[in-house]
């Protein structure tokens, strides 16, 4: 029998922080579409990764604290559409 991931959100031996299932059942509070996980490194001023889902549509990021999503909208930072145009394309999740 397989021992479960410590955290609920957490896969391992995967790059992706956040459980590719969860991921894909996820979606914006207010449009209804997908989201996609952004995971901005750790600057050098040692300061923390920044973890985000991302809803293109509604040009919001949704901060991800502790490994939970928060999807509320007024917790959600507005995104330029330079930020949303710069964001690599859409790429499935298997």
């Amino acid at each position: 029998m397989s021992t479960p991931p410590e955290h609920p959100f957490t896969q391992p031996n995967s790059n992706l922080p956040m459980d590719s299932k969860l991921l894909e059942l996820l979606v914006c509070p207010v449009t209804k579409g997908a989201l996609d996980y952004v995971r901005k490194p750790a600057g050098n001023d040692a300061s923390p990764a920044i973890e985000e889902l991302v809803s293109r549509s509604a040009r919001l990021a949704y901060p991800v604290r502790d490994g939970i999503p928060v999807l509320l909208e007024n917790e959600a930072r507005q995104m330029t559409p330079e930020e949303v145009e710069q964001m690599p394309a859409r790429t499935p999740l298997v």
